[in-house]
């Protein structure tokens, strides 16, 4: 065999071992993009949020709960920071109308925190829409509790 065919066939399998490692990589991103949602059964703008998240390419599941504090307690969300409803993606809880970008870098980034939270339910938020958005802040929830600014909304 000359010794051109050799070269051309070992490039060709080393290609489609790159694909094969693509296509790889791409399911453990999917599998990153999973979030679990704890809301109680009467409250709407939880399931416009959930919407959001999964148009923006995340996997949601979602547990209806009669009280949040517990799993908020439970994921070191302070009271103070609370919402109306509770995401759990990997070791972060996801207080509030948190935008799927920010819970996306919060994913990437991994930072040394306990939460990403939305305190409230700022109008034009995901979920929140409002032909009147305000300006808001997603803030992380450092493992003492004290927060830092996360993310600008909204023109914040």
């Amino acid at each position: 065999m000359p010794s051109n065919q050799i070269g051309r066939r070992a490039m060709l399998a080393g290609g489609a071992g790159l694909v094969l490692t693509a296509g790889g990589g791409s399911t453990l991103a999917q599998a990153a993009r999973r979030i679990t949602v704890y809301k109680t059964p009467w409250c709407g703008c939880c399931g416009l949020w959930v919407d959001h998240l999964r148009q923006a390419g995340w996997t949601a599941r979602v547990v209806e709960v009669e009280d949040l504090a517990p799993i908020r307690a439970r994921h070191g969300v302070p009271e103070r920071l609370a919402s109306c409803h509770t995401g759990v993606v990997g070791r972060y809880a996801v207080e509030g109308h948190v935008p799927a970008s920010d819970i996306d870098r919060l994913v990437r980034e991994a930072p040394a925190a306990r939460a990403l939270v939305v305190p409230g339910m700022p109008a034009g938020s995901p979920g929140m829409e409002s032909p009147r958005p305000e300006s808001y802040v997603s803030m992380l929830v450092l493992a003492n509790g004290a927060t830092r600014v996360f993310g600008r909304h909204n023109g914040a």
